[in-house]
């Protein structure tokens, strides 16, 4: 049966994906100068950003279910520390590149400035991701074991 600690993990994928992707995007657009990547990277940062509260939150209600002791509390204050910054990080990045759209100032030294913190975000939820997955497969969080059952 599904139970809400199974959200997080359903969720958190969408983040690391839309965030990377969209920087891979923004890079694109700089390089063949087509608004179409730079559209598609602003609609997977707002997105991404979007996503990675809703990772956060999820992540937060699945650790409640997790007893924590030694090296897998360690493992999860880690994981949770580098989750909230790459949520911060990435919704920073999202307000700022909304604030240069609205100016109508995506150019130039900004359109840069705009690129390095979507590059700060993206390693930032890539980096969340790895600690998240140590989790799952270092120490096995969240794994139930049931023998005898198919």
């Amino acid at each position: 049966m599904l139970d809400f600690t199974h959200f997080h993990p359903m969720v958190v994928h969408f983040p690391i994906a839309l965030l990377i992707l969209g920087f891979i995007s923004e890079t694109a657009s700089l390089i063949f100068k087509r608004k179409f990547f730079a559209d598609t990277a602003f609609l997977l940062l707002v997105v991404g950003a979007i996503g990675a509260i809703a990772a956060v939150l999820s992540g937060s209600y699945a650790a409640d279910g997790i007893e924590e002791a030694g090296t897998l509390k360690q493992a999860v204050e880690t994981h949770e520390a580098a989750a909230k910054l790459a949520m911060w990080l990435a919704l920073v990045a999202a307000a700022f590149r909304v604030i240069l759209a609205i100016a109508k100032k995506y150019r130039g030294a900004l359109r840069i400035a705009s690129l390095l913190l979507f590059l700060i975000a993206a390693a930032a939820v890539g980096r969340a991701g790895y600690y998240g997955g140590e989790l799952v497969f270092k120490h096995a969080a969240g794994v139930t074991f049931q023998m005898g059952q198919l």
